[in-house]
């Protein structure tokens, strides 16, 4: 608290001490200010979060509507019905053009098929025609799908066993050669467990909803039986191409890497506990095969990129965690770059919490000025996707530098000036661009390093 005065302390107060007090107050007022301002901000940001429209908003993510009323939500009796050929286009990937005589049977030629004849019987042709009075005329063919549920097949294997009466191998045994299994002794076969994981990672389905729906069509497996199939393959079948895709990866000259919080249950931690999921893939502008590894951890640690990335030589593209600049001090021939989409969020914040309403404020305020810049040199970035990297290197150093360094030259400039909020979103942002200069720049000296890490 500031001290305060009486009307009489301040008649008899000498100029000096006057002064004095009018410079606190001032200080005083720009922190209040300031503090408001950066409040407001944060208000707007947060009210934009809860109530601005989000991809993650149930209605605009197609099959993630209310289960309850997925079937009238998504009801349009004015949707025309696909015909059987446009039914399987999607699965025979074929362009769109005017159907030929017998395109039809063609289209639909690898789906199984079966005849369903709707004929008139001898006696209703006899009543009606009389005897011998009517001829077979072209049949008319229509074509509908029907859906099978499911189904599984018990396979009994009988392998045949021989054995010698005389000669040289008698009493000796001779088997049929015994088929390869998934596991020793399990019921399990690779079209079964594939079904699971496909069930279960791919379309999310939890293993206790996956069993209950076997259970529906008569087979019996629990989620822990499930679980132990998935794991054995993991370790078993899995574990050798996850090794080999590394391999693959980490020769690449360009990585990218990020992570994700993600929960996990029964790691031997209280429940709710945070981990992370690394995600590492080849780069995207690089001239090889798009490698994808992903690898679960407990913690952010930067021992856990740095193992992992202890043998590589080449560029690692990231976001500006410090993690990633410290294994590039510690790791010879690594080379870290950062992402300018992480860059420009900040400004782009700062302009959403000023609000629509208010486009002069908006194409005055600094995060305005710094997207402005950033989107000049996308737009550049985004001409050079289809060269060679040894072409983008060119352009980018002939018309992409420039702007680069005009930005750089721009932020000090401002930061300077003390123009933006020294606690705000725009200010937040000139920081970063400032702390991270060295790595946003690493992309101008490599036609193979990206511009940001958003694959």
């Amino acid at each position: 608290m500031c001290q305060k005065f009486t009307p009489d302390e301040l008649n008899i107060m000498d100029h000096e001490t006057k002064n004095e007090v009018i410079y606190q107050m001032q200080n005083r007022l720009d922190k209040l200010e300031t503090d408001y301002e950066n409040l407001m901000e944060q208000i707007c940001l947060a009210n934009k979060q809860r109530f601005g429209r989000h991809t993650e908003k149930l209605e605009d993510i197609a099959g993630q509507l209310s289960f309850f009323n997925e079937a009238e939500a998504n009801c349009d009796e004015t949707a025309l019905e696909p015909t059987i050929e446009e039914a399987v286009e999607g699965m025979l990937q074929k362009p769109r053009r005017p159907k030929k005589k017998g395109q039809r049977e063609e289209d639909i030629k690898d789906f199984p098929q079966e005849e369903v004849p709707h004929d008139v019987s001898q006696k209703q042709l006899t009543d009606t025609y009389g005897e011998g009075n009517y001829k077979s005329m072209p049949d008319e063919i229509f074509w509908q799908l029907r859906f099978e549920p499911a189904k599984w097949i018990a396979e009994k294997h009988i392998v045949k066993v021989y054995v010698g009466t005389d000669g040289l191998h008698q009493d000796e045994f001779l088997r049929g050669d015994h088929p390869a299994t998934l596991f020793r002794g399990s019921i399990a076969t690779p079209s079964l467990e594939a079904a699971i994981i496909n069930t279960k990672y791919v379309n999310c389905n939890p293993l206790d909803r996956i069993s209950r729906e076997f259970q529906t069509n008569g087979l019996n497996l629990s989620k822990q039986t499930m679980s132990n199939w998935t794991v054995w393959s993991a370790e078993r079948y899995f574990l050798p191409v996850y090794n080999l895709m590394k391999q693959q990866q980490l020769a690449a000259h360009v990585n990218q890497s990020d992570e994700t919080p993600v929960e996990v249950i029964h790691d031997g931690r209280s429940a709710g506990s945070q981990s992370y999921m690394w995600v590492h893939i080849t780069g995207e502008l690089s001239p090889v095969p798009k490698v994808i590894v992903y690898e679960y951890q407990k913690t952010r640690h930067s021992d856990h990129p740095k193992e992992y990335y202890k043998d590589f030589k080449g560029i690692l593209m990231t976001d500006g965690l410090s993690q990633y600049h410290k294994i590039a001090r510690e790791l010879e021939g690594l080379t870290n770059a950062n992402c300018f989409t992480h860059a420009r969020r900040d400004y782009a914040d700062a302009v959403k919490a000023i609000g629509k309403g208010n486009a002069e404020a908006i194409r005055s305020s600094i995060g305005y000025k710094a997207l402005t810049r950033i989107g000049a040199i996308y737009k550049l970035e985004g001409a050079l996707k289809d060269l060679s990297p040894e072409e983008r290197l060119k352009e980018r150093q002939t018309s992409i530098k420039p702007l680069v360094e005009e930005y750089f030259a721009w932020v000090k400039q401002v930061l300077a000036d003390k123009t933006a909020l020294p606690k705000g979103k725009a200010a937040q942002g000139l920081q970063y661009s400032i702390n991270q200069e060295e790595y946003l720049k690493v992309f101008l000296t490599d036609g193979e390093v990206p511009i940001d890490n958003s694959v």
